[in-house]
């Protein structure tokens, strides 16, 4: 059996769909989904999970119509700027990982304020994965690695799996316990590639709009009834 996971993950999959069958344009999605977001970080941290990690916005997220893309940058300055004050209230460290400088320069700015703003918080730390690609995040700390290397500041023999965290968007935060992904899809999708080595995974058909406070409950439930061996055999963990 297991503990209550540390760090949550959540591919938030769905918006699009759950629109669709309401017979709404997919914007009504991406707002419901805002108040998803809401709702499940405010049950994570009752919950005392220790890190939350959202993926909200991937590097292939830019090959979608770019009417929505602008609307879904629009929508999380307004989410940024309208959640403050409550992540402020609930000690919540917000924090982001991926390509920041791909950003349009309005979200760029209202994320480093708040990041900033909540930077002493000493609650839970949630964590937004913007313009956030699992290989891009490998491939820049391979490239980051390969010029100490070359610059001789430090030795390939030096270079381990230590290392090559240290150099990752992701450094300081710990693997994955538990990933979950709505919407039926079953696949990573290029998230978090390094951190869910040993991770759980989570799959439920609810669409992310409507994934509910009691969802997140039955999701962590059913991680604490799995046996997470990390290449032991059972025998070992309970000897």
């Amino acid at each position: 059996m297991n503990k209550q996971p540390k760090h949550v993950a959540i591919i938030m999959d769905g918006n699009g769909r759950w629109a669709n069958l309401q017979g709404k344009i997919r914007v009504k999605g991406h707002q419901q989904g805002a108040r998803t977001v809401r709702d499940i970080v405010e049950e994570a941290t009752n919950l005392g999970i220790k890190y939350l990690t959202l993926y909200a916005f991937s590097t292939d997220n830019w090959s979608r119509p770019k009417e929505e893309v602008n609307i879904l940058m629009k929508l999380l300055v307004n989410s940024l700027k309208k959640e403050f004050n409550r992540l402020v209230s609930n000690n919540i460290r917000l924090q982001s990982i991926g390509n920041l400088d791909g950003l349009p320069t309005p979200v760029k700015d209202e994320l480093i304020y708040v990041v900033n703003k909540t930077k002493n918080n000493t609650g839970m730390v949630l964590t937004l994965a913007l313009n956030y690609g699992g290989k891009e995040e490998l491939a820049e700390a391979m490239k980051a690695i390969a010029f100490k290397v070359k610059n001789s500041i430090i030795s390939p023999e030096k270079v381990d799996q230590s290392t090559i965290n240290e150099h990752l968007y992701t450094r300081n935060l710990p693997a994955v316990d538990l990933l979950i992904r709505t919407s039926g899809e079953e696949r990573i999708s290029n998230f978090l590639l390094w951190h869910i080595a040993y991770a759980e995974l989570y799959f439920i058909k609810t669409l992310w709009p409507d994934f509910k406070k009691e969802d997140l409950r039955k999701a962590i439930e059913d991680y604490t009834k799995r046996e997470r061996r990390f290449g032991k055999t059972s025998q070992q963990l309970t000897s």
